[in-house]
């Protein structure tokens, strides 16, 4: 008899199916097919434990498995769960009659007990979009598809509840995910927990002085520009980094879905449902160029931090000591918005649509700029600025300068503005940019095209003789002048100007002092 069973794989934060095929015939061992991985071919073993002890017999025949298409690679446990079904239905020892109906996938114990699988998220939303009636996951993994009211999720802990789903009984309603006593218990705890966990307990009010460059984290946050801090040791760089994750407005719908699936993806999903806070990632300076860019070997290649910061921030601390060769990459992540991790048979490309936020020391010892406390020569300081090449300070829209506050300054220091009333501000431009490209695909000025700039941010008579003088002394790149019109144009929001004034133009010029041509400080 030959069973049918739908389960799924993973490419990219996106599922494609895969139909898992369990044929039983005359002959004798069992044979699996279909570019399985080592985690697969182990699975004969741990379906076959599982079965025994929970009473069923493996028949005596030949017993083929085949998950299509053949030619895709198929890797992990979840194959487990849905090979495991089709040996049961396959040898006539229960009736399945909706084994059809539902996606399934699921590692298997060797008592039969059903193990959490990464991927759920994506498995789920394409169950949804694909017309099953349900899908069918372990319980801890279905917990991240709770948010699909209009679909049947359903959570399991052991291979027994599954056949009571299949066998379409009135029963299987108990183990809907919504119906379960984890859910309940995690979500009783989210009601009346931190819903922000103190991660990041940072706040605007808690930095003494620095007003230039919370300015700059404010417009930075508010337009989704990219921004690097250069200060001294102790002047506030990371602190201001958090502190920025605090102003951010919380996450639309769709950014937390493609958030959730990457961390879902890699196995870091919600323990309920959708992330809705923005992603802080902090990857230390010594970091490999696959652990920041992404990378793995065959089918298996997973997203690094530029993809896992999807939506949030991306804070590099120690920008110069960062290899030469990882922060080049960041160009085309910054630019481009995504990246594409290619090997020899295969090809990856995830989101990476971030916000840089990058911190370094304007020299070797760290002192410049605080009085004599230097001992770096004029070209040592020069040669340490020049690791950051031109056409990467070309993406990074807000340059900042920070100095350490002095003694005197935080004895008489009073209370500073809350990143509250930031946030507030934050979220006002926010708003206005979201209805200024609600007929576009994107969501903030830092990601508008050449295009949509001379659509939206036109410029008048003075404003284009203002930036004629600032291209003039500054010798900028082309590239460089519609990142200062796109910051301009996140100052107008926060002051809720229509239009764009030459004021802007300057406050936004006044950000970019790291460009090739007039690297100083």
């Amino acid at each position: 008899m030959l069973t049918r069973i739908k389960g799924a794989k993973c490419v990219g934060i996106d599922a494609v199916e895969v139909l898992v095929e369990v044929k039983i015939e005359r002959g004798l061992g069992i044979h699996l097919c279909g570019l399985a991985d080592a985690a697969v071919k182990e699975s004969l073993l741990r379906t076959t434990t599982a079965l025994e002890s929970l009473g069923f017999r493996i028949p005596g025949k030949k017993i083929v498995i085949n998950l299509a298409p053949a030619d895709v690679h198929k890797s992990g446990s979840g194959y487990d769960l849905p090979i495991a079904l089709g040996i049961i239905a396959s040898s006539e020892q229960e009736d399945l009659p909706d084994i059809g109906k539902y996606l399934i996938m699921g590692e298997l114990g060797l008592d039969g007990s059903v193990r959490p699988i990464p991927g759920a998220l994506p498995f789920a939303d394409l169950a949804m979009k694909g017309g099953f009636e349900g899908i069918i996951l372990p319980e801890e993994s279905a917990l991240e598809a709770v948010e699909f009211r209009d679909f049947k999720v359903y959570g399991v802990r052991t291979l027994p509840e599954v056949l009571t789903i299949l066998k379409g009984s009135d029963d299987a309603v108990r183990f809907l995910i919504w119906n379960t006593r984890l859910y309940n218990r995690i979500h009783r705890e989210k009601m009346h927990g931190d819903p922000h966990g103190g991660a990041l307990a940072m706040d605007f009010e808690d930095i003494i002085g620095q007003e230039g460059a919370k300015r700059g984290i404010e417009i930075a946050a508010a337009g989704g520009h990219n921004v690097i801090l250069i200060g001294s040791p102790g002047s506030g760089k990371s602190s201001l980094a958090k502190a920025m994750a605090g102003i951010l407005p919380p996450m639309t719908t769709e950014e937390a879905l493609t958030a959730s699936k990457i961390y879902s993806v890699v196995g870091r999903g919600q323990c309920l449902g959708l992330m809705r806070e923005r992603p802080f990632r902090s990857p230390h300076y010594s970091a490999s160029l696959a652990a920041i860019i992404g990378g793995g070997g065959g089918d298996n290649i997973f997203p690094g931090e530029v993809t896992l910061a999807q939506g949030g921030i991306l804070f590099l601390d120690e920008f110069g000591q960062m290899p030469r060769s990882v922060v080049e990459a960041l160009r085309a992540p910054i630019e481009d918005r995504k990246v594409t991790i290619s090997r020899l048979k295969s090809k990856i490309q995830y989101p990476s649509s971030f916000m840089l936020v990058a911190a370094s020391n304007p020299c070797p010892c760290g002192y410049y700029g605080e009085g004599d406390r230097c001992i770096c020569t004029p070209s040592q300081r020069y040669n340490y600025l020049s690791r950051f090449s031109g056409p990467l300070m070309d993406r990074i829209d807000i340059h900042v300068y920070m100095k350490s506050v002095p003694p005197s300054r935080i004895a008489v220091s009073g209370k500073a503005e809350s990143s509250a009333e930031v946030a507030k501000r934050v979220l006002k431009a926010r708003i206005a940019q979201k209805h200024r490209f609600a007929a576009d695909s994107i969501s903030t000025n830092a990601e508008m095209s050449n295009k949509q700039i001379e659509k939206y941010c036109e410029l008048d008579g003075k404003c284009r003789e203002t930036m004629d003088g600032i291209m003039q002394k500054m010798q900028l790149s082309m590239r460089a002048y519609f990142r200062i019109i796109k910051v301009a144009r996140t100052i107008a929001d926060l002051e809720g100007a229509d239009d764009i004034k030459p004021g802007h133009l300057l406050e936004a010029a006044s950000f970019r002092f790291l460009d090739k041509g007039n690297l100083q400080l």
